[in-house]
């Protein structure tokens, strides 16, 4: 009893859960060899690739960047025929937004688009004012639009107005005691981590921070100024990744960063970033928050370190630039920065120009249309590449494997076929306490009414043509519909002679005589014979003196 007790706790611990292991040399066969390399079981899906070789891959990308551009497929949105000057992604990479020379703003939803690629709402939220700036708040429910006007506007998702800036004093000289801008606004931005607070850079010299629940007021006030200490406009602006720093480019070149608490002094100072009288079109911070790029209209693009600001890392130059909102942005991973070069009508090509951030060689192009290309934005979530030109494109470039969504939604699917039946079918009203004489027949189907509308003379006729030339038919010809263009082509084109007045009248005698309709019966009674004067022959004057003769 006691071995067999022994035995079958040791069967117990051996036992094991699941489907038995069959030993291999009996699934191969006993004449086979087993070799370690050889596959056991269905072979591999065509597009799988071993961990080895993705691994392979990335390494290869690692060490060339131009892998991770996303620029294989593009789609065009047709904003309109003006600069497509201002362009905003909300976080979560769904919506965009376009604005331009034309005054208009309009809204895409990539989820929603088809193939047709057609904007799903278009306003002017600043009426006849050219769009500066477009830009979704950090959780993506209110834009911030900046104009030509002094004040700029927050819209909700939809484009309903939420709020707009109070406009300040221009008769007060210090401007520190509006409570607005004074003059044209020049950019602007919201905070990377307050989702109230945005940013706003003027003409009257100042840059203001903003409540979004306080309209009448700014928060606080930035005052630029030049090495003499007068006033100086800045061009462009923008908070660092952090949201605790404030930078301004401004038009005598220089670039001015503020403490974001500290409204006198300024914390760094760069007095000669680009040539003076020049407008600094953009400013961004990296993604690690250490380094800013400058994009001057000096036709540079400059890298700077602010904590050593005097001289910047690294410099490229003859990437010419029109505009003052000429964009450059980093790419998601930091290592490559992007700007869009501006051409002269017929002058070639406007390029999207990618460098390598450490040593700035110029590592790709892209020639996007014959157009200067305006604003770039590379979004982090979705990598894909959204570009505004100046010929009213804004153009998406992606990668179907290495991009998210985005474009990639919209362009899978089909274009939606208007469905015409609906649009030719009478609507059915339903009254079911009607008499059975008022009674309309149940419709069946729109298809089957279709048919029977088809076979009606009255429904199916041919709408007419537009009458060319001076109309016929009792219809007045195209290019007069009035009364008075209708008599007067009627005049014009009577061609009957009426040199002699008396015949013109007793044309129509006879007609009166036999059918008497207005007057004769009327005065049937009353009325006197008419006596007509007999008409001399003309050729009795022939006898007459000269001074006796009528003249004509």
């Amino acid at each position: 009893r006691e071995s067999t007790s022994s035995e079958s706790e040791d069967s117990s611990e051996e036992e094991l859960s699941g489907p038995s292991v069959q030993p291999q040399s009996s699934a191969q066969g006993p004449a086979e060899d087993t070799d370690d390399d050889e596959f056991i079981g269905p072979p591999l899906p065509p597009g799988f690739k071993d961990s080895d070789d993705d691994n392979d891959d990335t390494e290869e990308e690692d060490n060339n960047p131009v892998k991770k551009i996303p620029d294989s497929h593009e789609i065009t949105l047709q904003h309109g025929t003006k600069t497509v000057s201002a362009l905003g992604l909300d976080p979560s990479g769904a919506r965009l937004i376009t604005g331009g020379y034309d005054y208009d703003v309009k809204f895409w939803d990539f989820a929603g688009m088809d193939a047709s690629l057609q904007a799903f709402r278009s306003l002017q939220p600043c009426e006849c004012h050219q769009i500066k700036s477009l830009q979704y708040s950090s959780t993506g429910d209110v834009i911030l639009v900046v104009s030509g006007n002094s004040q700029a506007k927050v819209l909700d998702r939809d484009g309903f107005p939420v709020m707009e800036c109070i406009k300040g004093d221009q008769y007060i000289v210090d401007m520190t005691n509006t409570k607005g801008h004074t003059a044209m606004l020049n950019s602007g931005c919201w905070h990377p981590k307050i989702k109230e607070e945005f940013l706003t850079c003027s003409n009257d010299g100042t840059v203001r921070t903003w409540d979004v629940n306080n309209e009448k007021k700014h928060k606080s006030v930035f005052k630029p100024r030049s090495i003499q200490g007068k006033r100086v406009i800045p061009t462009t602006c923008t908070y660092s990744r952090d949201g605790k720093l404030i930078a301004a480019g401004c038009q005598d070149g220089s670039i001015q960063i503020w403490d974001r608490n500290m409204t006198v002094h300024t914390k760094f100072h760069c007095r000669q970033a680009h040539d003076p009288g020049t407008d600094t079109s953009c400013l961004t911070f990296s993604y690690d928050g250490t380094v800013l790029a400058s994009r001057g209209g000096d036709d540079t693009l400059k890298l700077w370190d602010i904590r050593q600001f005097k001289k910047p890392l690294n410099s490229a130059e003859r990437l010419s630039s029109f505009f003052p909102m000429t964009d450059c942005c980093f790419s998601p991973d930091d290592k490559i920065l992007v700007t869009g070069t501006s051409v002269k009508k017929g002058g070639g090509s406007g390029k999207l120009i990618f460098f390598y951030r450490e040593t700035f060689q110029k590592l790709y192009e892209i020639e996007v249309t014959d157009a200067s290309v305006v604003r770039c934005l590379w979004h982090p979530k979705l990598n894909q590449i959204m570009v505004g030109t100046g010929n009213g494109l804004a153009k998406v470039y992606y990668d179907p494997v290495k991009s998210q969504r985005g474009a990639k939604l919209c362009v899978v699917k089909t274009k939606r076929k208007e469905r015409q039946a609906e649009t030719l079918t009478q609507d059915y009203i339903i009254t079911p306490h009607a008499l059975p004489m008022f009674r309309e027949p149940r419709q069946r189907s729109t298809r089957k009414q279709l048919e029977k509308d088809r076979l009606d003379p009255m429904k199916s006729h041919k709408p007419e043509p537009p009458v060319a030339g001076p109309g016929r038919g009792g219809r007045v010809g195209t290019h007069g519909g009035t009364l008075s263009s209708y008599i007067v082509k009627n005049i014009a084109l009577d061609k009957t002679d009426d040199s002699n007045p008396r015949e013109a009248i007793l044309r129509h005698a006879k007609e009166a005589e036999e059918n008497p309709y207005w007057v004769a019966p009327a005065y049937a009674k009353t009325q006197p014979k008419t006596v007509f004067a007999e008409v001399e022959p003309e050729d009795d004057e022939t006898d007459k003196p000269e001074w006796k003769k009528r003249k004509i």
